[in-house]
């Protein structure tokens, strides 16, 4: 679930390979097809898809998931998270317990916090594959346990995710991605619905020292 948290924050950001002989663009252009990828998912109106991913013999899910600026709310079998930009509730469907946390806390998943980068530490291309683009932004100075590339598969015609290669450090695994949709993202998406989890157990990080 860790690493599919990872993959499900950097969704369309980074880099990848591909045996395809058609020409590499490189550069400024480049980096104006990710910009545009990018404010398409992150971008102020919002958006959903839905994921599935199946590492083999590790780990296997599918899930649904909605971002808007920096929130964010996801759910799948075991797990869900919503995050309306102020408090942050985990769950875990299996331990029946819910984690609390302040939006902007860290240590509400701390593994992730080992995946944060600077976009600006990419070096960015992409390959026209007829019908779509292979967008790909490679970590410049990748970390032995970190990301390493990611590659997002794109429709030409209109820039929806079709799905997504991520290489950390001993894994390379694909997400693909159905049901994507741009803008009009309801806030009621990132409310938390505690009416389902009223027997679960909580708890509240959000006094604790930094």
């Amino acid at each position: 679930m860790k690493y599919l948290y990872v993959i499900i924050m950097l969704l369309f950001s980074l880099s990848g390979k591909s045996m395809t002989a058609e020409k590499e663009h490189r550069g400024t252009e480049a980096k104006e097809l990710f910009d545009k990828v990018f404010n398409l998912v992150f971008g102020p109106e919002g958006s959903s898809l839905s994921y599935s991913v199946n590492i083999v013999g590790l780990y296997k899910t599918q899930g649904d998931v909605v971002y808007k600026d920096k929130k964010i709310s996801y759910e799948e079998k075991r797990y869900g998270a919503w995050e309306d930009g102020k408090v942050a509730y985990m769950v875990d469907k299996e331990k029946k317990k819910v984690d609390i946390h302040d939006f902007n806390d860290e240590k509400k998943d701390k593994y992730l916090a080992m995946f944060k980068y600077d976009l600006n530490n990419f070096v960015y291309s992409y390959k026209d594959l007829g019908q779509n683009y292979e967008l790909t932004a490679k970590v410049k100075n990748s970390k032995f346990f970190g990301i390493r590339y990611v590659t997002a598969l794109v429709k030409k015609s209109n820039l929806h995710p079709v799905s997504l290669t991520i290489k950390l450090a001993f894994i390379t695994t694909t997400v693909q991605i159905s049901n994507f949709h741009s803008g009009g993202i309801d806030e009621k998406a990132f409310i938390f619905p505690k009416n389902r989890f009223a027997d679960y157990n909580y708890i509240d990080h959000r006094n604790e020292k930094q």
